[in-house]
């Protein structure tokens, strides 16, 4: 009897690529897709492997736009169809919410939140891996651009960059469960995008050329401001722009409007101007130059240890970003919190961004950086 994985399929080509990679590799595929709750929801009764689960489906014409979108089911259903796999498309309200709630309160404290990877701590590889466990799969897979490997040296389960630099996301999967590691799949990790859109189009995948998604999926329309006045109302954060001396030299609408290392819409102060600093408490947008942007320190917290470090101090690489370099720095754990000295100075250090930790590609873990 063939293995069972049940893959999370979104509608792109990554994830329709990774449903044709494991079926070719033996495996019983179940395909399942996410909503965010912004549909009508259905009742329905899923029968595996003998056992019924009573269960929330999905409306599929009742949402047009965006990352998880009714079109995306519908494209997702299709690649499934086509590979004659199983396929249901589930509603995780709840487990949205709560990321909407999250989005909308870090821009309110002044920090700048990361959904994706709350998205896959919460739901991606949580909601899914419980899913799993009730279907009686062993396995479940996305279409992630990383890798799952065993260290020669010690034949534990590493979380590992995927082999296409350009693409890799191992930065936001550092959230992961280490107890589930081992049972984690990504098809399309050891490949460039190149070789999963012609391994698409070869295998006659109906979303072969379709664009990969920019967008928040609950914010299709990337008006993160006005998600979060609709969410939460009218909020009262406008508030001085003020120098590094405290001197102010302008007013702002909403702090909530800017991120650490902005330069766009600051006005004009006779050379480039930077978000160094956002003070909810007082309602003040600290602005300077990109020197004073550069910062060798910082402090993270609401750790996950992939590998647990055999000393609370430790060399080792760093990415405070999704498209930063990471960098060469000294770690040092502290009552569970990690601080972080850089060789170099890092611009754009940024509260609420993931700090996540390298030994060369595989991730050691990682934690959320702090407001100083």
């Amino acid at each position: 009897m063939s293995e069972r994985v049940v893959l999370a399929m979104s509608g792109g080509v990554d994830s329709s690529a990774a449903a044709y990679l494991l079926q070719q590799q033996g495996y019983e595929v179940i395909g399942l897709f996410m909503r965010s709750g912004a549909t009508e929801e259905l009742a329905c009764a899923v029968t595996l492997g003998g056992k019924s689960l009573d269960l929330p489906v999905v409306n599929l014409k009742s949402h047009k736009q965006g990352c998880c979108s009714a079109s995306d089911a519908a494209d997702a259903r299709r690649v499934a169809d086509g590979l004659d796999i199983p396929f249901h498309a589930l509603n995780f309200k709840d487990a949205f919410t709560r990321i909407k709630d999250y989005f909308a309160e870090e821009y309110l404290a002044g920090r700048t939140p990361n959904p994706c990877v709350q998205c896959n701590n919460w739901l991606k590889f949580g909601k899914l891996w419980t899913f799993a466990q009730q279907i009686g799969a062993t396995k479940i897979a996305t279409g992630h651009y990383a890798q799952v490997l065993k260290d020669a040296a010690t034949g534990q389960t590493r979380l590992v960059r995927g082999l296409d630099n350009k693409k890799d996301q191992s930065y936001v999967l550092f959230g992961i469960s280490p107890e589930i590691l081992p049972n984690i799949l990504f098809p399309v990790g050891d490949k460039t995008k190149e070789e999963i859109r012609e391994l698409a189009r070869k295998a006659g995948i109906a979303t072969a050329e379709k664009k990969d998604s920019q967008e928040i999926c609950f914010i299709p329309d990337n008006n993160y401001i006005g998600f979060i006045e609709k969410y939460r109302g009218p909020q009262e954060t406008a508030g001085e722009l003020v120098d590094t001396a405290g001197n102010v030299v302008g007013q702002h609408t909403g702090f909530q409007n800017y991120t650490i290392g902005q330069r766009k819409g600051l006005g004009a102060f006779g050379g480039p101007r930077f978000v160094l600093r956002i003070e909810p408490e007082t309602k003040r947008v600290v602005i300077g130059s990109y020197e004073e942007l550069g910062q060798k320190t910082l402090r993270a917290d609401r750790v996950n240890w992939l590998i647990t470090p055999e000393a609370n101090s430790f060399r080792c690489t760093a990415q405070i970003r999704y498209q930063h370099q990471a960098a060469a720095c000294s770690v040092s754990v502290d009552d569970g919190n990690l601080s972080v000295e850089f060789d170099e100075p890092q611009y754009g250090v940024t509260p609420g961004q993931a700090l996540v930790l390298y030994n060369e590609d595989k991730v050691i873990g990682g934690g959320w950086i702090m407001r100083q």
